[in-house]
């Protein structure tokens, strides 16, 4: 697909197809990971690929929404913050910025090979670290489900480029 095309078909999936996800394809998708540009390219984030099927309840208290766990993997994206770049002028580590980066390059790989995700950002953390098994370096940035679409998407109406973006001259 050409890349203006990927990004104008994903859409937030809630309804998955009980249909396995090809080797390829979850491969395909978490190479996209690989590549995600990060702060000084420290590369400080961990993907997690958990079999929903296997880990149903356990997913389910993390996120109530019943499609949550109807796809054949849940994606958790993790920052590394111990690893991560750290602003000197203001102390902002950027572990979460660069996490969001990966979530979504994932995200527009899985579009372009015909899957479907959602971003959950609205998780119960202490559920989410708990799975996970982190320590305090690590944060749960976000989830997304992974596998094949069986949802439309919804209307998702759109701002017009005047209404948010502001040349500086």
């Amino acid at each position: 697909m050409e890349f203006l095309d990927v990004i104008k078909k994903r859409y937030s999936v809630r309804g998955y197809l009980d249909k396995e996800v090809e080797k390829e394809k979850l491969e395909y998708v978490l190479n996209a990971a690989t590549i995600a540009p990060t702060g000084v390219n420290a590369q400080p984030f961990k993907v997690f690929v958990i079999d929903a099927k296997k880990y149903k309840q356990e997913l389910s208290e993390i996120y109530a929404a019943k499609w949550f766990v109807e796809a054949p993997y849940v994606i958790a994206v993790v920052a590394l913050r111990d690893k991560a770049w750290t602003r000197p002028w203001d102390g902002k580590n950027i572990a979460d910025i660069d996490a969001t980066i990966v979530m979504d390059h994932i995200i527009l790989a899985a579009t372009d090979v015909g899957l479907g995700t959602c971003y959950i950002g609205a998780f119960k953390k202490n559920k989410a670290y708990e799975f996970l098994n982190l320590d305090e370096n690590e944060e749960v940035v976000l989830f997304t489900p992974l596998g094949y679409p069986n949802a439309e998407p919804r209307d998702t109406p759109r701002k017009e480029l005047d209404e948010f973006v502001v040349y500086v001259d």
